[in-house]
């Protein structure tokens, strides 16, 4: 059963809501409880233009909803949720387990790593944990990410790299069984190949930021074909895609260096550290040193 396509689907920033990525991680980690409570248990079908989410449902009941295609679903389950997916969910008020959001770079990083195996986080599916020693490790491993991510603690950047590589070859292996198919529901477009490019270009070049000319040079159409694409696929423009990714660094650098604000600014490109504090402070509404001093205070962002 096809879902109709006459009204837009939003194009969310995080789990269910428009917000911006709250932590300077790769890396967000949260129960579904906590977050789809505040929804009530129902999070209507939306899609993201750069993060992909991992899913584990413990135990309880999802309705879930993958590229128009309707699926009941019982407890102990995984789920993949590549960029650019519709899905939505609606969960019992007993559900239990957690959402694991990976932003681009992450993924990115994982497929230059695992290669083959990490082709799994491309592909939207859902995988039962029918083996009880199956689900056992994969909620283990689940629980290691959450203790690590909500407890900083020294190499706590290494730990939760080689937790969620882990992750994906699991998710890798509950996938082999029943051989993924060539393209996940819902034939990609061409235009999602587009926006798949320029975002790469933006991870391998954001320290020098480009002007989205050029970026469209580089892809081989115009600036304003380019813009159009991004606001209809990540209903964002161009250059707030390159802003959110600088801004994302900056918040990583403020919180896990002892690099000055001077030393940052050079470092993603800015000609003066009076325009990147104004920049950070336009995009957070917190100059990069008061951001810095609320984060080693244990605060959030």
């Amino acid at each position: 059963m096809t879902r109709p396509t006459q009204a837009p689907v939003p194009v969310f920033k995080l789990y269910g809501e428009t917000r911006h990525w709250p932590t300077p991680d790769l890396l967000h980690c949260e129960s579904i409880p906590e977050r789809s409570r505040l929804h009530d248990w129902h999070i209507r079908p939306h899609r993201h233009a750069d993060l992909v989410h991992v899913l584990h449902v413990a135990a309880g009941q999802v309705e879930l909803e993958l590229e128009g295609t309707q699926h009941s679903l019982q407890g102990p389950l995984a789920i993949v949720v590549p960029a650019m997916t519709i899905h939505g969910f609606h969960f019992s008020q007993d559900v239990e387990g957690h959402v694991i959001t990976l932003a681009r770079p992450l993924a990115e990083r994982l497929e230059q790593r695992l290669g083959e195996q990490a082709k799994v986080l491309r592909h939207a599916d859902y995988h039962r944990l029918v083996q009880a020693p199956q689900a056992r490790r994969l909620a283990i491993l689940i629980a290691e990410i959450d203790a690590e991510y909500r407890q900083p603690a020294p190499g706590r950047d290494r730990m939760l790299d080689a937790l969620v590589e882990a992750l994906a070859v699991a998710l890798a292996r509950l996938a082999e069984p029943h051989a993924l198919p060539g393209s996940a529901p819902g034939v990609r477009q061409r235009g999602y190949e587009h926006l798949a490019s320029f975002q790469a270009l933006i991870e391998a070049q954001y320290r020098q930021q480009p002007g989205v000319e050029r970026f469209a040079e580089q892809l081989g159409m115009s600036s304003a074909h380019l813009n159009a694409l991004c606001r209809r696929l990540a209903d964002r423009s161009a250059l707030q895609l390159l802003h959110e990714r600088l801004l994302l660094e900056a918040k990583r650098q403020l919180t896990y260096t002892n690099m000055t604000i001077s030393q940052i600014a050079d470092s993603l490109g800015f000609s003066e550290p009076a325009y990147f504090t104004r920049f950070f402070k336009r995009n957070t509404g917190l100059s990069p040193r008061d951001f810095r001093v609320r984060q080693h205070a244990g605060g959030t962002p």
